[in-house]
């Protein structure tokens, strides 16, 4: 282990992250991992807090001959949402027909992972809900950011976003995105998100299946109604 290291691998990350949302037990919460590296601790979080599980997809819309840069994304769910940086789209003034193309193409993108991920299983639905957002770490905050947007539109009843490692500007940012963040360590300085963690190997996408069948072999109280 690291001078820098916190958490064994991404499994240890999350039983150590599932003690500090114990509290939420009770609402019956939905979480949802973000893959592939948020998975594996999404799960540990889900076996103790013995709740519901899903995957939230987000897929990056890319700017006109610089597809590096993000002007927006594409948020899974029963309800997809286009969350555009308005900033950046006022600034570089992509055509609508553009934007419409390339969330067509991430919409396929999303719709292609969720079958290899869960099969014919469609999105939970999260409106009324308590909606646990989980990932391994957090760096500079984009993907959690759209994230966060793109489930608000969801109407959830509460939005925690919840990881092991992240920025405290980071952190500090995306408080004012959903109702609470739960981060276990806010170096400074910060390093990598891997730096964190002795064990940072690449969370495949087999373990990510495996992992959803597991969780779904799990009984679970039926959500508050």
């Amino acid at each position: 282990m690291t001078s820098h290291s916190q958490f064994k691998n991404r499994h240890d990350a999350g039983k150590k992250l599932a003690k500090a949302l114990k509290r939420f037990a009770g609402d019956s919460p939905l979480i949802l991992a973000l893959p592939r590296g948020g998975v594996p601790v999404a799960y540990e979080v889900a076996v103790e807090l013995v709740a519901e599980m899903d995957l939230l997809l987000v897929r990056k819309i890319g700017a006109p001959g610089h597809e590096e840069l993000g002007i927006g994304a594409i948020v899974d769910g029963v309800h997809p949402q286009v969350v555009l940086n308005e900033g950046i789209v006022r600034q570089l003034g992509p055509s609508p027909a553009y934007i419409q193309s390339e969330t067509r193409k991430q919409l396929a993108i999303i719709a292609q992972r969720r079958r290899l991920y869960r099969g014919s299983t469609p999105p939970v639905d999260m409106r009324g809900r308590t909606v646990i957002v989980v990932d391994d770490g957090i760096a500079t905050g984009g993907t959690a950011r759209a994230a966060l947007r793109g489930i608000k539109q969801n109407h959830p009843a509460r939005t925690i976003l919840a990881v092991p490692v992240a920025p405290a500007d980071c952190v500090e940012q995306l408080e004012r995105e959903c109702d609470e963040v739960i981060c276990l360590v806010s170096p400074s300085p910060f390093y990598a998100v891997g730096a964190y963690y002795a064990d940072f190997t690449q969370t495949g996408d087999e373990e990510v299946i495996h992992l959803v069948h597991e969780i779904e072999r799990l009984e679970r109280p039926s959500p508050l109604q």
